[in-house]
């Protein structure tokens, strides 16, 4: 009994702790293994078996193949085939195509591809970007139900099949279900959802995010100023208000200050972004002079050599949680960050001390070149369209190739997917499609600690006998009900928890739970956990559920109660037809 009330405590304290946010899942899930483990309710030598799962391992592989795919360049050649899509088909063509790559791309994956590729077309339709980028994150979720690769808590849910059965579910045993409820929903959404999508932000709406020629102003350095000869970091640690300068006007010549280490030079005109309080204390500091110039972003910000981007961060990114001066870009990246955006709305104070969150959207600036790499390196996802990686067209054929075996291989029974996809990602790094730091770079690492610690904790549910209370006082009520009903409530019971935190961490809590009540009717457990795997895909209530509701949530200028409007209806249509389609593919 007191297994049972310690277990019940700490699973009741990390869904708090996941719900809150304030620490990391990952942190909260090992937390919650090593309490159990401390308190012998899991062995001890078995407290790290999870991360030798197979569930894991095919995650972390099929992140990499994923990556792969983006690296050759086959993503963006189908995103590229939507450039000519005119206003009454963009929304039913770029849901459909986003949701047949979720069935093979992670979901957030899948989200980070073409929400460049729908805010261009949005803009091109003069249309608002808010109206496609939640269908479309709504879209990935769906599609992500379609087969086991789909999501990683599809290939969590099958793991727990195998536990109970000996057999995972296999590649495509999700596709009757998944499809059908894809279809349903997409079709929802192209004659009725659309309209519920709040607009955020006004139509034909300038090509970037932020007004920034507004903060721009040139000032002109006095031979009498202190800081002649001093460098540009000198004079940015001199100043107490939020000042960026981005570049030198010398003589003829235009330097862009990507380095903080540039002395300065009387008669340097400094190009400065600050508003209007900032900039007079920059007066007042350094007795420089206004030397105002029409059209500074057209002239300066942009060039052969210097360009800008909008990127929004993404949840595991490094910038989560963190400043802008605790990281210091200018200084060990190379490029500035110009301006932040927070549900649409330009932040109008400081930067420097300004605390960033997943879905954020920042405008950075940096060597054309380079600023791909950075914003990788980041954790961050590009919304201006990407030039095209298709240069070099055997790199295509080659990660399609490697995929498509990968795919096959477990769809005939040749090889398990975990060893076929592990496969597949030592190839495309072989090949050249993937180098080493991209490998590793590639694997949402919070995410695999969290499969790691948590899978014990799930199987502590069962062997302290939680799942069989849980069941024995359900079974009661429910075996007065048909069976298609109970599938409803163990749907609907994963649909909320996935809103509220992780939706991979839901699946580890709410599997072993629907495992429970199937023993605990004598019945297969298939159809029960197929109701948990389309619970988790169906997280269209909030923003926090999954990480593709929260990397629309900036760009597109939403308010956490808007996911309501569309995802409240659609959360109706899949707890009232998946039951029924599940009973029809699954049988008891």
């Amino acid at each position: 009994m007191f297994d049972q009330v310690l277990v019940v405590i700490v699973i009741i304290l990390a869904l708090i702790l996941f719900a809150w946010g304030r620490w990391r899942y990952d942190i909260v899930a090992t937390s919650a293994l090593l309490v159990l483990a401390a308190a012998r309710i899991i062995p001890t030598d078995q407290v790290f078996n999870g991360f030798g799962n197979p569930a894991v391992i095919t995650v972390a592989a099929v992140m990499v193949v994923s990556r792969g795919m983006w690296n050759a360049g086959a993503a963006d050649a189908l995103a590229a085939a939507l450039a000519g899509l005119g206003d009454r088909l963009l929304m039913p063509v770029i849901t459909g195509v986003t949701a047949f790559i979720s069935a093979f791309v992670d979901d957030t994956g899948t989200t980070g591809i073409m929400m460049p590729v729908a805010i261009q077309l949005a803009r091109k339709n003069e249309q608002s970007p808010s109206k496609v980028l939640m269908p479309i994150a709504f879209a990935s979720l769906l599609g992500g139900c379609i087969t086991l690769i789909g999501t990683p808590a599809n290939i969590l849910v099958a793991g727990f099949r195998r536990q109970a059965t000996g057999e995972p579910f296999g590649l495509f045993d999700f596709t009757p279900v998944g499809l059908s409820l894809t279809l349903a929903g997409l079709v929802f959404i192209w004659l009725i959802g659309w309209r519920l999508v709040p607009v955020r932000r006004s139509k034909g709406g300038k090509d970037e995010l932020f007004e920034i020629a507004d903060y721009l102003t040139e000032v002109a350095v006095l031979k009498e100023s202190p800081f002649v000869k001093k460098t540009v970091s000198e004079l940015e640690k001199a100043l107490q208000e939020d000042v960026l300068i981005l570049g030198i006007v010398r003589g003829k010549r235009r330097l862009p200050v990507l380095s903080r280490l540039e002395p300065l030079r009387a008669g340097d005109v400094l190009i400065v972004e600050a508003d209007a309080n900032s900039l007079k204390a920059l007066l007042e500091t350094s007795k420089f002079v206004l030397a105002a110039e029409k059209d500074l972003a057209k002239k300066f910000l942009v060039s052969a050599e210097i360009g800008m981007v909008e990127g929004v961060i993404g949840a595991g990114s490094q910038l989560v949680g963190r400043t802008l001066a605790q990281m210091n870009l200018r200084r060990f990246y190379g490029a500035n960050v110009l301006a932040v955006s927070r549900q649409g709305h330009r932040h109008k104070g400081r930067l420097s001390g300004f605390r960033l969150q997943s879905g954020d959207v920042l405008l950075f600036q940096g060597g054309t070149e380079s600023l791909g790499t950075v914003l990788d390196r980041l954790g961050c996802l590009p919304l201006a369209k990407r030039s095209l990686r298709i240069d070099k067209p055997t790199r295509v054929v080659t990660a399609v190739l490697i995929f498509s075996g990968v795919v096959l291989l477990p769809a005939f029974g040749i090889l398990p997917v975990q060893v076929a996809f592990t496969a597949g990602a030592v190839l495309m790094v072989l090949c050249g499609i993937i180098n080493a730091r991209e490998l590793y770079e590639s694997v949402d690492w919070p995410l695999i600690v969290l499969l790691g610690a948590f899978i014990p904790v799930g199987e502590a549910m069962q062997s302290s006998g939680i799942t069989r209370s849980i069941a024995n006082a359900f079974l009661p009520v429910a075996g007065q009900l048909p069976h298609v009903v109970s599938l409803g409530v163990v749907l609907a019971g994963t649909l909320l928890l996935s809103n509220i935190i992780n939706h991979t961490a839901a699946a580890m809590v709410m599997a072993p739970i629907a495992i429970g009540i199937a023993q605990g009717f004598g019945a297969s457990v298939d159809p029960f956990l197929m109701a948990v795997a389309v619970g988790v895909s169906s997280s269209f209530l909030t923003p926090i559920g999954h990480q593709a509701n929260t990397l629309v949530m900036g760009p597109g200028g939403y308010a956490f109660g808007d996911y309501w409007r569309l995802g409240l209806p659609l959360s109706l249509l899949v707890v009232g037809l998946a039951p029924f389609l599940i009973e029809m593919f699954w049988p008891f």
